[in-house]
């Protein structure tokens, strides 16, 4: 047989020429012929497309990187590529070499981050269910496709072999950072499956590295062994240095950075020279160009305040620009005329099968243990799915053995689309089977109104900011814990996940001083262990500490209170205010975060807009009053505010007035609600009847919404503290007109009219929404 190889010359000039003089300088240069213009012009399609791509796809629940990925389908061959004019302008031969290495540095980075948020302790805290789940999910598909390809590979050459088991080897595994971003983008990272998700992918990635490192020792190994024991050394040694040179160095610079200060700069660019120096190395060397910079990132402490700054500088630019590149520029390499199943192409027809094969087999090895652990149906299902899932790590592997020639142009041409299809497919199909909300649902009564009298009472405080500590304990104080009615109180601090990719949930025990050598809420700890001291006998404290991702904090609330069965979650309002009572601070991110409190709580809910007023007298001589307005309009958010109120009120040192706002007209009508208020208010009017001087009930007719404001502005300095009900959607004639100028919902109108600034008042405000039951 005859056989011709084809050859071209390319004219190239050196020192390249980077920068264009103009297009009027040198009419004749096209802009292609200078690597900067031509850059530039590469990204613009390739963000382009992207973006329009996202534009229609995310409306289908699909994620970013199928994006990415059907613009590398439209740039590359099987489109526009086909056209030679534009092949030829867009993506010279000669002018592909930049962009690749700039993606390849991305996805170098991206794993370097991926390092960073990698803990590592997951594996000794993993539990058995995670242990044997990852495990099968892993060995169960691979050796299922050895069997195969055992079967139907047994013409080919022992090389041609060798190819389809590194196949199978990188479709079997199940990358953290593939999870890790799968479950971020659907925002389950912190739900009880996306946890259980995350620890096993950690043990399957573990064991993945060590199946995939070892074929490839044995390639080498096949060829030359002495170069197969060199590169073991050589990754002995890496790994020493990384162990005792890097690591220590890290926490040297953490222990060099003082407490809620940055980390200095200098050292951030120490860290990116050495990670490309980590990358350098491992490319000298025959390895991987993303494994030194890879174990360099698991070196790095994860959390504040080393691992966060370096997310924090890094990720932006590589998820948001880089990664993007490697991607579009890896699927533009998959050809679908390298796959031919009718003609002489001994490859495609058993890679194809063999990954049918892993694809079943890893779905049904997750599906089956997780029944087996008694995990209901649809979760079983969907952790299936997340563990199945496949995304950039793939590509990148499959990119780097097309690259060294351990796998085909074909098998490549598979890979890639079966990654779009898989990407595509699964969280469309997690969106549809998994609702984590659905578990905050309440079927159980869990508010104060249904509370049998002198019933402990169970309290979950969040606290996210240092100067909500004081405000949310002499609250705490002020709802009179005794011997005979105990409270309990879950303080759990919030932190935001930055620098790590799985979420981390802490219980503290008080007697303790810490669980770990890193100290997390030491002075919330310290504030309520002070607490609960002060009232021996009828207080119980227990901490917490939650470090997730800010939008998904609430589920760390949710669960927490669904846990410990609390009747009530105190929340901090997200604005901070001065002494003159301007605003000092504002965090939308905590406004946020009541606000998806509000929509799932499991139990009632009460935001407190502090304004400096709540306070208690701790002296022994004189014990300062305290006066506490409760504005009562009616209805459910009402009665459970009210409830409060008067658990309050069995402290001589409160003083509780209890203002009920009637509509003019509407008195002796009555209904079920009204009977319902009516009874929740009988012992109020009995105890002001009888005299008794720390409580006082008062009923006043009130025309519209007008008159209520102007009967609230005359009262507002008379009182420390206001409770209301939130009241939200729910239409009076005492509140008309309100909603029109509402700034806040979540506060309802009267919380929103106390809170305002305009409303000129130095009272503290406490919102109350009774659980929500379906």
């Amino acid at each position: 047989m005859n056989s011709s190889i084809e050859t071209k010359e390319f004219c190239i000039s050196i020192p390249p020429d980077v920068n264009s003089d103009g297009v009027w300088a040198n009419p004749t240069l096209h802009l292609n012929n200078f690597s900067l213009p031509l850059l530039e012009m590469q990204m613009i399609a390739i963000f382009s497309i992207t973006q329009a791509s996202h534009f229609l796809l995310h409306r289908f629940g699909l994620p970013k990187i199928v994006s990415e990925m059907m613009a590398g389908l439209i740039l590359g061959p099987q489109l526009l590529g086909r056209i030679k004019d534009y092949r030829d302008f867009m993506f010279p031969v000669l002018g592909q070499d930049l962009i690749g290495i700039i993606s390849s540095l991305g996805y170098t980075l991206f794993l370097f981050l991926g390092g960073v948020k990698m803990d590592l302790s997951m594996i000794f805290r993993t539990g058995r269910k995670a242990m044997c789940i990852g495990a099968l999910t892993l060995l169960v598909p691979f050796l299922l496709a050895m069997g195969t390809q055992k079967v139907l590979t047994m013409p080919l050459s022992s090389d041609d072999r060798l190819k389809i088991i590194m196949a199978a080897a990188i479709q079997a595994s199940t990358p953290f950072p593939v999870i890790a971003c799968l479950l971020s983008d659907l925002k389950i990272v912190n739900s009880e499956l996306g946890r259980l998700g995350l620890s096993t992918a950690v043990v399957c990635d573990l064991l993945s590295g060590f199946l995939v490192s070892g074929f490839s020792l044995a390639k080498v190994a096949y060829w030359d062994r002495r170069g197969a024991l060199q590169d073991v050394g050589m990754v002995v040694g890496y790994f020493i240095v990384v162990v005792f040179v890097a690591r220590p160095a890290m926490y040297w610079i953490v222990r060099q950075t003082p407490e809620g200060r940055p980390v200095r700069d200098l050292y951030i660019f120490i860290i990116i020279l050495v990670v490309l120096g980590a990358a350098l190395v491992s490319n000298k060397f025959g390895l991987s160009v993303v494994f030194g910079p890879f174990i360099l990132g698991l070196a790095v402490p994860d959390g504040p305040p080393l691992g966060s700054t370096l997310v924090h500088k890094l990720d932006c630019m590589v998820s948001g620009v880089l990664l993007p590149l490697f991607v579009t520029i890896t699927m533009m390499k998959a050809n679908l005329s390298d796959i031919d199943f009718y003609h002489d192409n001994r490859l495609a027809v058993p890679n194809a099968m063999i990954t049918v094969v892993i694809v079943i087999a890893k779905f049904v090895a997750c599906l089956v243990p997780a029944l087996y652990c008694k995990m209901p149906i649809k979760d079983a299902t969907t952790l299936a799915l997340i563990m199945s899932c496949k995304g950039v790590c793939e590509m990148a592997s499959y990119s780097i053995y097309r690259a060294t020639n351990s796998i085909s142009s074909d098998i490549f041409s598979i890979a890639m689309y079966t990654i779009l299809v898989i990407a595509s497919i699964v969280p469309i199909l997690i969106t549809r089977l998994y609702d984590p909300s659905r578990k905050y649902a309440g079927y159980q009564r869990r508010n104060l109104v249904d509370q049998k009298p002198n019933a402990e009472l169970k309290i979950l405080a969040c606290i996210q900011r240092p100067e909500h500590i004081p405000a949310i304990i002499n609250l705490l104080e002020n709802v009179s814990p005794t011997r005979e009615s105990p409270l309990v109180v879950y303080a759990l601090h919030l932190i935001e996940l930055i620098g790590r990719a799985s979420p981390v949930f802490i219980s503290h025990q008080m007697q303790k001083k810490t669980l770990s050598n890193r100290s997390y809420s030491e002075d919330v700890i310290l504030s309520f262990s002070h607490f609960q001291r002060n009232n021996p006998d009828s207080v119980t404290v227990n901490a917490f500490t939650a470090i997730s991702p800010s939008k998904l904090m609430y589920e760390d609330i949710c669960m927490l209170a669904l846990d410990k069965v609390t009747s009530l979650i105190i929340l901090p309002f997200h604005r901070k205010y001065s002494i003159d009572g301007s605003i000092e601070l504002e965090d939308n991110t905590l406004r946020t975060l009541n606000c998806s409190v509000l929509e799932r709580a499991p139990c009632s809910v009460a935001i407190l807009v502090n304004r400096g007023h709540i306070k208690r007298s701790t002296t022994t001589n004189v014990l300062e009053s305290y006066n506490v307005a409760m504005v009562f309009l009616g209805g459910r958010d009402d009665r459970e505010a009210v409830t409060l109120a008067k658990r309050m009120a069995k402290y001589s040192t409160i003083c509780l007035t209890v203002i009920r706002l009637i509509p003019e007209g509407e008195e002796g009508i009555t209904d079920w609600d009204k009977m319902l208020d009516s009874e929740v208010l009988k012992d109020l009017k009995y105890s002001t009847s009888a005299g008794e001087e720390y409580i006082v009930y008062m009923e006043e007719m009130v025309s519209d919404g007008p008159e209520t404001a102007m009967r609230l502005r005359e009262i507002v300095d008379e009182y420390d503290l206001f409770i209301v009900g939130r009241r939200y959607n729910v239409e009076s004639p005492l509140t008309i007109g309100f909603d029109e100028w509402s700034e806040f919902p979540e506060l309802g109108v009267m919380g929103d009219m106390l809170a305002s600034t305009d409303f000129n008042g130095r009272c503290s405000v406490l919102v109350v929404q009774q659980q929500m039951t379906v």
